[in-house]
């Protein structure tokens, strides 16, 4: 009987404090450019220059969440079916 709470348990935790993190924080690092807004480039020195605008988070350096992404767009429906 343990185990099968704990097989149902777990998911719950992982779950709930995913949720939790995307209501206390909704944007990510960009993935591409791990939140510098920009690729390195190096000179023929071998010195790190900054290189072209990462075109994935437009130079922000931020992404939206999976999960805060999921919520915008179900709340979006929401907004436009109770209207």
């Amino acid at each position: 009987m343990i185990p099968i709470l704990l097989a149902i348990a777990c998911p719950l935790v992982v779950t709930f404090g995913y949720v939790s993190v995307c209501a206390a924080s909704p944007f990510g690092d960009c993935r591409r450019c791990h939140g510098m807004g920009h690729a390195l480039k190096t000179d023929r020195k071998g010195r790190l220059k900054r290189g072209k605008t990462c075109r994935r988070c437009k130079g922000h350096g931020k992404r939206i969440r999976v999960g805060r992404w999921l919520y915008n767009r179900a709340a979006q429906a929401y907004r436009a079916g109770t209207r």
